[in-house]
């Protein structure tokens, strides 16, 4: 019989005793919901598949540090989240919106029949990530927490270190940006 797989709590503990295997189980868990997150936040692939392992890197070497204040996903997400910041400063290069349409490549297909449905959501989805590449950096993590991977507010106050309150106004002020730039690019919508 299989034994119930560890809590996050119980494998940090063990990599904390140097367990490798621990935060194996623990890289291996989160590593597509972090490349993910940070492939909207990022806007491209190779970026995104950089600063994951720039986060796990840190997320091994700082797992001393971990305290159970939040919880271990929390604190993965705000290192992914301070790295992708330190990655862009880096490159400080601006992006067109036809640059992220480039660089976004093929979104994954809806379950609709018919090519004309695919090819409508494809559009969709494009101009919707075109959209929220021209956002500012703030505005771009409060949405992709929020709308795309379904943190509450307190897991986003807790991952990028602000209070519930200005979660709230900052995420009102992203979602009215976003519209004005679906506007921008949809105007017969």
């Amino acid at each position: 019989m299989n034994s119930p797989p560890l809590q996050d709590a119980e494998l940090v503990e063990a990599a904390q005793q140097g367990d490798r295997d621990a935060f194996g189980v623990l890289v291996e868990r989160y590593q597509d919901r972090i490349y993910n997150m940070l492939l909207r936040v990022l806007g491209g692939r190779e970026d995104a598949l950089d600063v994951v392992q720039e986060a796990f890197v840190q997320a091994f070497v700082k797992v001393d540090t971990f305290r159970e204040e939040a919880k271990f996903s929390t604190w993965l997400y705000r290192i992914a989240m301070n790295r992708a910041l330190s990655h862009r400063r880096r490159r400080r290069v601006g992006m067109s919106i036809e640059d992220a349409k480039q660089q976004w490549g093929k979104e994954p297909m809806s379950h609709q029949p018919g090519p004309e449905s695919r090819l409508i959501e494809n559009e969709r989805a494009a101009l919707l990530q075109s959209a929220l590449a021209t956002l500012g950096e703030q505005h771009r993590q409060l949405l992709v927490l929020r709308e795309m991977e379904r943190c509450s507010y307190e897991q986003i106050a807790g991952i990028l270190e602000l209070p519930m309150g200005t979660v709230r106004s900052r995420l009102f002020r992203a979602r009215m940006q976003l519209k004005e730039r679906l506007r921008e690019l949809m105007p017969d919508a």
